[in-house]
């Protein structure tokens, strides 16, 4: 890491450490911005879009229907981003049939990330962001991975010095240099007694420092990316901003990557927290529009199928559980519903078989046993090729 690449003390300083290299300190939130016209209107346009989310998902009236497939997309985004590849067909076939190997690493991995953000929006009703709660996540998300190993330590703090670079790249060779151990502990209570302090400027605002602050401090190992990920829709759904879980920025910062990283770094190196908060804040902008497009298609397919109950002949008593089931999960498994739902293999086969004539159930495997079903349409409208939107909106 060169000093002379930090030419501004507006996010930290450039400090040299005891044992000799340069690393970078970060300094207290909030920094001082000044907002102008420009910067104000952009802020009304990501509140706006945020509010209308937020209230459709009031508005849900089985709110797991589209929780769960977002969470699952998300993952799978926030993932692409470490270079962590699996797809949804993939993780849902994986999350069907749990007690098999899946069918590659990174699909394990991608599920990790799941269970990761799942097990944060239950604990929010219990224990707010903190260090406590971080290091659970982190635990979860590195729990039998590539990173998870005992000296990756998951789930604990490091307590050794990190860096980011070019794969392969050596101290010496770093782009950055986060604060060392004992700094990084400090600069994290500092981030903690932000997050939680009544601060005067706005939400979209703080959720933008606080999370530029955990990358710069990454105070883990490995998985400081994810982490920091999970944090901003953590962040808006304990506030009370986003009435359920349904926006999530990693598909932004996916298309954007170069940007994103860049932004971030600008921040650290010349004090550019301008141009962080502007790409940001399109971020939010283009995920809310999105993401309450999305709510509205699939609300239509769920109104659709669940028309098809009230006009169909002998409609088995499972069917409706299924539809249910399928609009949380596309992919489907008899013996393990069997086992959620106490319903007999019989039953919940004739429910399969009703939506198999309904065209919204296709067997995948081919097996007279352990079978499979997917709903394609769904899984297509949820997690088939994106519109652009969000890379439009960076380049506006």
């Amino acid at each position: 890491m060169k000093p002379e690449d930090f030419s501004s003390d507006k996010a930290g300083t450039c400090r040299r450490t005891t044992t000799g290299y340069w690393a970078f300190y970060p300094a207290l939130l909030p920094p001082k911005q000044e907002v102008d016209w420009a910067l104000a209107g952009l802020l009304s346009e990501a509140d706006r879009a945020l509010a209308e989310l937020s209230g459709a998902g009031q508005l849900l009236p089985n709110p797991h229907l589209l929780i769960r497939p977002y969470l699952r997309r998300e993952a799978i985004l926030s993932s692409r981003i470490e270079n962590t590849i699996a797809d949804m067909g993939e993780l849902a076939m994986f999350e069907a049939q749990p007690d098999e190997e899946p069918s590659r690493p990174d699909v394990r991995e991608v599920a990790n990330y799941v269970r990761a953000m799942e097990s944060g929006l239950k604990r929010l009703t219990e224990l707010p962001i903190s260090s406590r709660l971080i290091c659970e996540l982190h635990g979860l998300l590195l729990s039998g991975v590539r990173g998870g190993e005992v000296s990756k330590t998951p789930g604990e703090y490091r307590r050794s010095q990190n860096w980011i670079g070019p794969p392969g790249a050596t101290l010496a060779e770093a782009s950055f240099i986060p604060p060392p151990p004992d700094e990084m502990q400090r600069a994290l209570g500092d981030w903690e007694n932000y997050l939680h302090a009544d601060t005067p400027e706005p939400v979209l605002v703080k959720c933008a420092f606080m999370h530029y602050q955990f990358e710069a401090i990454h105070p883990f190992l490995d998985g400081n990316g994810r982490i920091g990920r999970i944090l901003i829709t953590l962040f808006l759904c304990s506030g009370g901003y986003l009435s359920q879980p349904l926006l999530y920025l990693s598909g932004f910062f996916d298309e954007t990557r170069d940007d994103y990283y860049r932004c971030l770094l600008a921040v650290s190196q010349k004090g550019q927290w301008r141009e962080w908060l502007e790409y940001f804040l399109r971020g939010v902008r283009a995920q809310a529009k999105a993401a309450l497009i999305d709510t509205q298609a699939v609300l239509r397919l769920y109104e659709h199928h669940r028309a098809s109950l009230k006009h169909a002949k002998r409609v088995p008593q499972t069917a409706a559980i299924i539809l249910d089931e399928l609009f949380g999960n596309p992919v489907f498994s008899i013996s393990r519903f069997c086992g959620q739902s106490g319903e007999s293999y019989n039953n919940v086969n004739k429910g399969v078989e009703f939506w198999i004539t309904q065209g919204l159930l296709r067997e995948t495997t081919g097996q007279k046993r352990n079978r499979l079903y997917v709903a394609d349409e769904l899984m297509q409208l949820m997690f088939g090729p994106r519109h652009t939107a969000s890379a439009r909106e960076n380049k506006e």
